[in-house]
């Protein structure tokens, strides 16, 4: 009687050890995780480099309010009289004695040097830039909105690793204490206080309780695989996982300010995509402006066997297409659509960003009250298991009564577990769908 008290006693001691005071010397912390996830996991380093190719973009804009210079050489031999005759005046190498209409083979091998610089576009160049700029910030943001999914995501991983870990301790207790309890019901068979089918019975049970156990060990190595997936580098096992958790502080808010949304990137890219299409839209009504371009060239001629003669070319062009088959107009009203499309997404990132932040309020309080539920009701299973393992072992209780306080115990148990860790999923939850999990681990910080 003894031995099984102080087995009732010692077990939620164990269990709270291993859940709270076993960190091992080389554990992994949350925080090592989320970093190496944000500098190894091949999501992150692409969208990097779609923030890169977006930079690259912007240069390529600004390149056209520099001047276009075209370098070319020409080598070609003729006798068509047109085209010889402008070669050798090219060449100032016409002469009144030649035969014009059966000129001989004349060669030309022509350097030229050309230049091209635009003047005026009404604006075109300057809105390009500026919608360049803002598909630099939108990869920006979208990268910030997935390193924001992305430490939710690790800090799920992370706290489901603990929680398989804690899930496996709960089970061994299990084990142990139908263990213990097959060994009270043998000796009670002995010595003729029971019958053979309590042992039978416990057995079963005990085999079902093995059951789980392995259950719940197959279950920490899927949750380590799926966090090493998300971290993108097998920084995590089972030898540096911690078995320490902090003890919940206060309540989450019981409502939240919506406004805190706009921190979101989701929003805030959504919002540029407008500005992007605004800007797209009066780009395609300038169309119907005129172009003003500066052009000039250097040329040398020669015939290969004398000096290069030289000769230039410098000009003003205007040009303005009085018809294009309704291209612009066409690209106006395509435009103005897409402007309105991309206000209404912007609207409605709004309302599912609202949306979010409020389910995420709602799953953080119930995760908080389902952890006080379970608090306060293990230590009530614990105490019904106890007197009814004594009164078993006293005869005083049949065993399908200690079968049930058993049960009852491991799945309060295992509730106080999924409740303790999915509190802590839940908050991570709320400050991603508030838009501040990114802010804590951008580069300077």
């Amino acid at each position: 009687m003894r031995s099984i008290v102080m087995c009732c006693r010692i077990a939620p001691a164990l269990l709270v050890a291993m859940l709270f005071y076993l960190p091992q010397a080389s554990a992994v912390t949350l925080d090592e995780c989320i970093v190496t996830t944000l500098r190894n996991n091949p999501d992150v380093r692409a969208a990097t480099e779609r923030v890169q190719a977006a930079r690259a973009a912007i240069k390529e804009a600004q390149s056209a309010y520099y001047p276009m210079l075209v370098g070319s050489t020409t080598y070609a031999r003729t006798d068509n009289p047109p085209q010889a005759f402008m070669m050798m005046l090219n060449q100032r190498n016409v002469s009144m004695q030649s035969d014009f209409n059966n000129p001989p083979d004349t060669d030309n091998l022509a350097l030229s040097l050309g230049v091209k610089y635009r003047l005026y576009d009404f604006g075109r160049r300057g809105l390009d830039n500026e919608m360049a700029k803002d598909g630099a910030a939108i990869s920006q943001l979208v990268l910030r909105g997935l390193q924001n999914d992305l430490i939710h995501q690790v800090t799920r991983g992370y706290y489901s690793v603990l929680q398989a870990g804690a899930f496996v301790a709960v089970h061994e207790e299990s084990v142990k204490s139908l263990e213990e309890s097959l060994r009270v019901a043998n000796e009670r068979v002995k010595a003729g206080g029971a019958v053979k089918t309590d042992v039978l019975n416990l057995e079963v049970q005990l085999a079902q309780a093995k059951e789980d156990l392995i259950r719940a060990r197959n279950g920490v190595k899927l949750s380590l695989a799926a966090l090493n997936t998300a971290i993108g580098t097998n920084l995590v096992d089972s030898a540096n996982i911690p078995a320490k958790v902090e003890p919940p502080g206060a309540r989450p808010p019981e409502s939240e300010d919506l406004s805190v949304i706009q921190n979101r990137p989701e929003l805030q890219a959504a919002r540029k995509g407008a500005e992007i299409q605004q800007t797209a839209l009066r780009k395609a009504r300038r169309q119907y402006m005129p172009t003003v371009n500066a052009f000039g060239s250097m040329d040398w001629n020669s015939d290969v066997s004398t000096d290069f003669e030289r000769s230039y070319i410098v000009g003003v062009a205007a040009e303005v297409e009085l018809f294009d088959g309704f291209r612009r107009g066409a690209a106006v009203s395509g435009a103005s659509a897409q402007q309105r499309a991309a206000a209404a997404e912007a609207e409605k990132a709004a309302s599912n960003l609202r949306l979010d932040l409020t389910s995420a309020s709602i799953q953080a309080g119930e995760a908080w009250d389902r952890l006080d539920v379970a608090r306060k009701s293990i230590e009530n299973a614990e105490e019904a298991l106890r007197i009814t393992q004594q009164r078993y072992q006293q005869g005083a209780a049949d065993l399908p009564e200690l079968l049930t306080a058993q049960v009852g115990l491991t799945g309060t148990r295992s509730r106080n577990v999924a409740a303790l860790y999915d509190y802590w999923i839940a908050l991570s939850n709320l400050e991603r769908a508030r838009g501040q999990l990114v802010g804590r681990y951008s580069k300077g910080e």
